[in-house]
């Protein structure tokens, strides 16, 4: 079973669009943590049933800073909570899906990531996350 865990927002300014989703929201950020294997920084907004994540590249070369050249800011990904992320990858494997990586690491958020290649998901890029134990 999977669930809508958090949307993925590509971003430039991280203050100015904190302050934006703040604003919209209704709330503070209640998290912010870099993430240096992926390049970037984030700052989490909770919601009722889901999470905004805000994605601010922390180098010239990261993927979210690549994102923004080629597409400007905005959705970048939708992540879904899996339970078993090892088995979730195996099933989307055989179901046809390709993966950016295959092999789970680290992400914000205490989670377990690997993101589906958006080339096998209608041009979406789709990140699986588990919580680590």
């Amino acid at each position: 079973m999977m669930r809508l865990e958090h949307i993925g927002i590509a971003i430039k300014h991280k203050e100015e669009a904190a302050r934006l989703f703040a604003r919209l929201l209704g709330t503070e950020a209640y998290k912010s943590e870099e993430v240096t294997s992926e390049g970037v920084e984030t700052s989490f907004f909770g919601l009722d049933n889901t999470k905004i994540e805000l994605l601010n590249s922390l180098s010239d070369d990261s993927a979210i800073e690549r994102f923004i050249s080629k597409r400007g800011e905005g959705i970048h990904h939708l992540a879904f909570e899996v339970e078993d992320i090892h088995a979730e990858i195996q099933r989307l494997k055989a179901a046809g899906f390709s993966f950016v990586s295959e092999t789970p690491k680290d992400g914000a958020d205490n989670k377990l990531i690997c993101f589906l290649h958006p080339k096998s998901t209608q041009g979406v890029l789709v990140e699986l996350c588990q919580e680590k134990q």
